[in-house]
């Protein structure tokens, strides 16, 4: 009987190839940019909007240059990886010279674009970017270290979105960012050693925890998002009328327990996926922004 052979799927144009090493995906974690002033309830102004959408812009063009130098840093344990191993880098479709080349380039104008908005906003670029790198290049390997410099990634969008339009940024809300940043981080690295198994040594940082420290660190950082998000819904509610982001506590409760699951089943490895996929989550966000929202307007 004689075998029939797949042919294997053609390969990806160069500029394609770059543009995937960009993880287009991943983008979405720049729309955190839009919390501050959705908060302040001021994103519904045409100025302020632009603003935002400007700065959104920024952290794209700079979160994709990181995303670059990363693939080039770990390209060796990417290649170990069942699924990591067919990005364009790490399969030898693009070239380390042409993706730093294009970081640079994607770094340079995301910065100087956000430096033209504020010029706090481009420090603050300054401060991701720089943030990022150190991590791709060393600071992966500390325990806990590693930890808290992705989460200053979800952290510093939030800042950038709030001294993009020049609004206070609350105590409780950074408090919100940060832990809620480091519960969806622990998640991950948590997903991922749950799914990968005996293949987790294909990513190295990964030997620094147990899933039991894991799952104690997104236990913690959850309980401390909760309870600072509480206590900014009873700050800012009005004495009068119906507290709705007192009420908003409900769905956004119901949302971290949601996602949750997805964590300890080992599918929060991406958590822009989760977004993208888990429907019921999806429903929960537009009770939570709808209650929430009702109360800025109101």
């Amino acid at each position: 009987m004689r075998r029939t052979m797949r042919p294997y799927p053609p390969r990806r144009s160069r500029a394609m190839s770059l543009v995937v090493s960009m993880r287009p995906r991943q983008w979405l974690k720049n729309l955190i940019v839009v919390t501050a002033p959705l908060a302040a309830g001021v994103l519904a102004e045409p100025h302020v909007l632009w603003r935002v959408l400007v700065a959104v812009v920024a952290f794209t063009l700079v979160s994709a240059a990181v995303y670059l130098t990363n693939d080039v840093c770990d390209a060796e344990e990417d290649r170990r990886h069942p699924l990591k191993s067919m990005r364009p880098i790490a399969a030898g479709e693009v070239t380390p010279r042409l993706a730093l080349l294009a970081a640079a380039i994607l770094a340079g104008l995301g910065i100087a674009t956000g430096t033209w908005l504020d010029v706090r906003l481009g420090l603050t670029l300054v401060i991701y970017a720089a943030l990022q790198v150190s991590y791709a290049l060393w600071l992966k390997h500390m325990a806990v270290i590693d930890l808290a410099v992705v989460a200053s990634g979800f952290l510093l969008r939030a800042v950038g979105g709030g001294v993009a339009v020049d609004v206070a940024l609350s105590q409780w809300f950074l408090l919100v960012a940060a832990f809620g940043s480091l519960f969806m981080v622990a998640g991950k690295r948590y997903s991922e050693m749950h799914s990968l198994g005996s293949a987790a040594g294909t990513r190295r940082s990964l030997s620094l925890y147990s899933e039991s420290y894991l799952r104690f660190v997104w236990g913690l950082a959850a309980g401390v998002t909760i309870t600072a998000y509480s206590l900014w819904a009873f700050e800012i509610s009005p004495g009068t009328g119906i507290p709705w982001q007192a009420i908003s506590i409900a769905p956004f409760v119901l949302a971290l327990l949601r996602y949750a699951v997805d964590i300890d089943r080992g599918l929060a490895g991406e958590p822009e996926d989760i977004v993208l996929r888990d429907h019921v989550l999806q429903a929960i966000g537009l009770v939570w922004l709808a209650t929430f929202a009702l109360g800025v307007a109101t």
